[in-house]
């Protein structure tokens, strides 16, 4: 299987404390892969390297392409990283509020059109004809995540979930090939998140993408992910499928909960 995100050795110092130590991470192409362990394990922190916020201390990641060609990732800045086909949101939600419900989606479009200052103030018909392109394309992403009835809506204004899904809509976007989704069901009642897993799969199944998701509610990842990477104190404890994980000891004891049994 084709890899899209390899990452080696990753380690994240924040003066003398340890917030990643040696974590390898692969997603392979069209998989899901999820990343799970206690608050405070360094989830966060590995989306923060991975996307450009943070410089790791240690460590290697490379995002592959489909044309074979692989580009490391590290000294790059964020919206360089989201350039080459990696996107994100956030734990807490970062939307532009005060906008509309299209045009936060539009600025994810941001990263794949041309037009420059000049273009914008003279309204060449090629830069109006892009403008036109982006509008279309992030209405129908709008549609896609059935958002389209709130189009012009203030973000501020809409529901929690519908706030959840307008930031995959703007990540969308930017056409990434590998999309990271930081605890995206958090906040969600079951029937939210039941949406949420099917929203998941089909952006997966349709678009092809990679996804690695950081999630506590333990019913959507072990249903959603093909592979599991759990963390505890910065590294690596466990690694595998959702039933391996379900019954390692280790596992266990450090997040699931120890058995009643």
């Amino acid at each position: 299987m084709r890899p899209v995100l390899e990452v080696t050795g990753l380690s994240q110092d924040f003066g003398g404390l340890r917030a990643l130590s040696d974590l390898d991470l692969r997603v392979d192409a069209n998989e899901i892969v999820a990343l799970i362990g206690p608050n405070g394990a360094g989830k966060t922190t590995f989306f923060n390297c991975v996307t450009g916020i943070y410089t790791p201390t240690e460590g290697k990641m490379w995002l592959h392409h489909a044309d074979g060609g692989k580009t490391l990732l590290n000294g790059r800045k964020p919206h360089q990283i989201t350039a080459l086909g990696m996107a994100r949101t956030f734990q807490n939600i970062r939307l532009f509020s005060n906008m509309t419900v299209l045009e936060n989606v539009m600025t994810g479009r941001h990263c794949r059109t041309r037009a420059g200052i000049l273009g914008a103030l003279l309204r060449d018909p090629r830069t109006r004809r892009e403008e036109q392109e982006s509008i279309d394309q992030s209405y129908a992403l709008l549609e896609e995540l059935h958002l389209q009835h709130l189009w012009n809506d203030l973000a501020c204004n809409l529901s929690y979930g519908a706030q959840r899904r307008l930031e995959i809509a703007r990540a969308l976007a930017t056409e990434p090939q590998m999309l990271l989704l930081d605890e995206p069901a958090a906040g969600m009642n079951p029937q939210e998140t039941n949406e949420l897993e099917a929203l998941v799969r089909h952006i997966r199944d349709t678009r092809k993408l990679s996804i690695l998701l950081i999630e506590h509610d333990m019913s959507m990842v072990m249903s959603l992910s093909d592979r599991i990477y759990v963390m505890e104190y910065g590294s690596c404890i466990a690694t595998g499928k959702p039933a391996e994980v379900r019954a390692n000891p280790r596992v266990i004891k450090a997040y699931l909960g120890e058995s009643d049994a």
